[in-house]
């Protein structure tokens, strides 16, 4: 099963999301918390697999709530958000969210996103996280220092290139011509010599070093 605590500071949300995961055979809400400092204390209490964030809620925000769980190591955190807070969402992803969906995904779609983010993956939507990062990525200073890429080997950046277009393992397989076991086995390696935890710190990573750029199809 898959333990998820649901966050968010209007009730009716609350309720839309507990109908629509525990109708899954695999998932058992366990908690609800109305801001981010119940998040959090849930999170400790009943460390859940997933706890699913809103954004803005009043005595502690999703972002904050975010950075101090992923840092305790508690759950993985799904934030679900409207497009008009790109801001808080980015903020939120490199506090250590394992991605974000839109309040207004169909049921399936966030279902499947959080079985991913369950198993270890990350959500990184082609059609969302591109077009946030495009708008807020090296707009706030210097590019962050590319030396720490020189680990990578050409097909490796390659690959992480491919990443931050949100392409899918599949996707970046038929793109290089490779089997999808072998993307998967770069996807690996890159995250591993570069210290990052999943795909979603990964794109950021090729944006804030310029590895790839707004604009750039």
């Amino acid at each position: 099963m898959i333990r998820v605590v649901v966050v968010d500071d209007q009730e009716l949300m609350r309720v839309g999301f507990r109908m629509v995961l525990g109708a899954q055979a695999d998932i058992d809400v366990v908690g609800e918390a109305g801001d981010g400092a119940q998040a959090i204390e849930l999170a400790e209490r009943l460390r859940p697999d997933v706890v699913l964030m809103d954004v803005r809620m009043p005595v502690l925000d999703g972002v904050e709530a975010t950075k101090r769980i992923v840092a305790d190591g508690t759950a993985r955190v799904l934030v679900m958000t409207t497009f008009d807070l790109d801001e808080y969402v980015y903020a939120a992803l490199q506090g250590g969210a394992s991605g974000f969906l839109l309040k207004d995904t169909q049921p399936d779609h966030l279902v499947s996103a959080l079985r991913a983010v369950a198993s270890g993956d990350a959500v990184v939507s082609p059609s969302v996280t591109r077009r946030l990062l495009d708008r807020f990525v090296g707009t706030g200073g210097a590019p962050r220092d590319t030396a720490e890429l020189d680990v990578l080997t050409d097909r490796e950046r390659e690959v992480l290139v491919l990443i931050a277009k949100g392409m899918s393992n599949l996707e970046i397989a038929e793109a290089l011509f490779l089997s999808e076991a072998t993307v998967k086995t770069h996807v690996g390696r890159i995250l591993a010599k570069l210290g990052l935890r999943d795909r979603v710190q990964a794109v950021v990573l090729a944006y804030e070093t310029g590895l790839t750029r707004p604009g750039i199809s």
